[in-house]
């Protein structure tokens, strides 16, 4: 079947805590990838329990640790930007910041918690900082919010 959907060009959405709540299976991500699959991550309001891409990241990590398929923060961050793009066909528009390209986005706080503050405080590269967002990082996290360009929301303004 993996293959099949690899040969049609399909895209995988992997949806981690709408299957640890519905109980639907741990997702195989590197039998996917193996063929070839774009995998990316996304939330599922109807069978999930959050809706933020952290949640969606920290939830990807773990079913990973459980199957033997660690996600670094890397790939995470890549599947809830470009790689979703990709998977839409809007990557000449979407999924990175470059001249040219729609500004949405969001500004994190690394320090949101004083938990987030303190692991933040031992980061020494820039990799330990999104593994620690990814980890610890909440809707708390979200400073700033931007669409076509504008702050549409700030955290301290709410």
């Amino acid at each position: 079947m993996r293959q099949r959907l690899a040969e049609r060009g399909a895209n995988l959405a992997f949806c981690p805590s709408s299957n640890l709540f519905l109980g639907s299976g741990l997702f195989d991500r590197q039998a996917a990838r193996d063929v070839g699959l774009n995998v990316t991550y996304a939330s599922d309001v109807g069978g999930g329990t959050d809706l933020s891409g952290l949640a969606t990241l920290k939830a990807a990590y773990q079913v990973g640790q459980l199957r033997g398929q660690p996600l670094t923060a890397w790939q995470g961050l890549y599947g809830l930007t470009l790689g979703n793009a990709r998977a839409l066909s809007l990557d000449s528009e979407i999924g990175r910041l470059a001249p040219g390209m729609e500004a949405d986005f969001v500004v994190l706080d690394p320090e949101a918690t004083p938990l987030q503050a303190r692991r933040h405080a031992r980061c020494r590269t820039l990799g330990e900082r999104l593994f620690a967002l990814m980890m610890l990082g909440d809707d708390r996290s979200v400073l700033e919010t931007w669409a076509g360009g504008r702050c549409q929301h700030r955290r301290d303004q709410a």
